[in-house]
């Protein structure tokens, strides 16, 4: 994330931008997505088999209660879906590339950092449990964060480099440098703190002889960030500002950030500068160029979204999706993390990225057994906007829509174009999909016919294990290699734990427990 070589760069001059804190007694902005990479892969978890979520849990657990023994209020922001631009389309597809190769990797034994598929959602249930604040913003949340962060005054914890180019009042601390697993007592008291590092844009700009903050944008989108990468800029750049390259990778991506900002340095604004960019171009790319580079510098620009609102009254308003027209309770939803990006993705692009897990790269990858559900989900989805011009304007009435699955294809990626399947009638408005629009009945009887079960079959099972037990049922509908015995037992299996767990560790609550494992006993044998 964020610009190439940027993090490493700062991260090899500490001593210079970086000040010590001790962290207490302040509310923090966490973004949310680095966390529980972060937590995820640093932590000695199992990424092999699925998901070591117990373990992962545990550890996001114990990551707030340090921030809780240290009177530090956290409010977790999250990611949401693909930007409406769709402008990161390549970098995400380049990302997708580089996770199949690393799940290959770990597939067979080596090594690599891939997030298991449900990750997120416990991260999601972790925060709820401990009744963290949190939220989850309609795409990108980078300007979101900056822009809570200065109206509350209060640092923001992440490891996207893109932080060192905001103008944040309060700082950004790295969670490199983070150290929650060691936390102190400040001297004669009782009072824990927690040692981090904090970014000084001050003193980062004053090393480049006091170069204007607000020439940093244009650095990010000339270094290489997410959003842009123009062939032509490094044409110019290479002829311009850029000494003789290293040896080294890390090397080379340094001298870049140090040519451009000692370039830059000798402007004293954006405009400036720009100009002299673009004079170094051929006069028929100019104008092009201009409207590329200025757009991808508004990115650093403050957001006209208020997560604060949010926060104080359980709401906040995004132009972006008040524009589509989407009913509120899925607006809600989306901000309270009870729908995910994949959701808003299909929404505004008509487009899901499917991500990788580890496994067989020569069989279909795991999200193929599911597509049936998928259509389901996306004929749901086709009647979602009180302004249907906003979202689908290339539709034709007369064909069904389809939508466009980035997909594993063996170790490469693939689009491939899935068609809605027509819901009916009842379905048809997603503003009417709600607790008080379509009984509790009628929304049941549709999730069974997705998952071709029959509510007969579910009738003995305990309430808590009815939706695993009827996805299983589907699983071995649909699965194309043949479920073996033992497959199905160690399902079973798995399922039994979580009731054994609960008798194991919470012997005052043990009513409901002992019929789910006698249940799933008889029935694994």
């Amino acid at each position: 994330m964020g610009i190439r070589g940027l993090m490493s760069f700062v991260e090899d001059h500490s001593n210079e931008f970086f000040t010590d804190l001790k962290l207490r007694d302040t509310k923090i902005i966490i973004d949310g997505y680095a966390l529980f990479h972060r937590l995820c892969f640093n932590s000695n978890l199992e990424l092999r088999y699925g998901g070591d979520y117990d373990n992962f849990a545990e550890v996001v657990q114990k990551f707030f209660e340090s921030l809780f023994a240290c009177n530090i209020c956290p409010y977790v922001v999250l990611d949401g879906g693909c930007d409406m631009s769709d402008k990161k389309l390549t970098t995400l597809k380049d990302r997708a590339r580089e996770k199949i190769q690393m799940a290959h990797s770990l597939s067979v034994g080596g090594g690599g950092y891939v997030c298991p598929l449900l990750i997120r959602e416990v991260f999601i249930q972790i925060l709820i449990k401990l009744q963290v604040c949190f939220v989850q913003c309609f795409s990108e949340a980078d300007q979101d964060i900056m822009t809570l962060a200065n109206h509350w005054n209060c640092p923001v914890l992440s490891s996207d480099s893109d932080f060192c180019i905001f103008d944040l009042k309060t700082g950004f601390c790295p969670l490199n440098s983070f150290q929650w697993r060691n936390m102190n007592t400040i001297k004669g008291t009782k009072n824990y703190y927690i040692p981090a590092k904090c970014f000084s844009l001050d003193a980062f700009c004053h090393h480049f002889s006091n170069m204007n903050k607000a020439l940093l944008p244009l650095f990010a989108v000339l270094c290489g960030n997410d959003h842009i990468n123009l062939p032509i800029v490094e044409t110019f750049l290479s002829k311009v500002c850029l000494p003789p390259r290293a040896t080294s990778s890390k090397g080379r991506r340094h001298h870049r950030v140090l040519g451009i900002l000692n370039w830059l340095s000798h402007f004293a604004d954006p405009t400036e500068a720009l100009d002299n960019v673009l004079k170094h171009l051929p006069k028929k790319d100019r104008e092009n160029v201009k409207e590329l580079l200025c757009c991808s510098m508004e990115e650093y620009q403050q957001s006209q979204v208020k997560l604060q609102d949010f926060f104080q009254d359980g709401a906040f308003i995004c132009p972006d999706a008040v524009n589509l027209g989407l009913p509120e309770w899925v607006l809600v939803a989306l901000a309270k993390g009870q729908l995910s990006p994949f959701v808003s993705d299909a929404l505004v692009l008509r487009r899901t990225i499917l991500h990788t897990q580890v496994e067989n790269m020569q069989q279909p990858n795991a999200h193929r057994i599911s597509q049936p559900i998928r259509q389901i989900i996306y004929g749901l989805l086709l009647n979602a906007s009180s302004h249907p011009e906003n979202m689908f304007p290339s539709a034709s009435p007369s064909q069904p829509l389809a939508f466009s699955e980035v997909e594993r294809i063996n170790k490469n990626i693939k689009t491939s174009i899935v068609d809605a399947v027509e819901v009916p009638k009842d379905y048809s408005d997603l503003s009417k999909l709600t607790k008080r629009k379509l009984s509790l009945v009628r929304r049941q009887m549709l999730l069974l016919e997705t998952l071709k079960v029959k509510q007969t079959i579910l009738d003995p099972i305990p309430l808590a294990l009815k939706l695993p037990i009827a996805v299983s049922c589907y699983w071995l509908q649909h699965t194309e290699a043949k479920a073996k015995l033992y497959h199905l037992q160690a399902l079973l299996l798995g399922m039994l734990m979580g009731p054994l767990h609960a008798i194991i560790n919470s012997p005052g609550n043990m009513e409901s427990a002992p019929r789910q494992a006698q249940c799933l006993t008889l029935a694994s044998w």
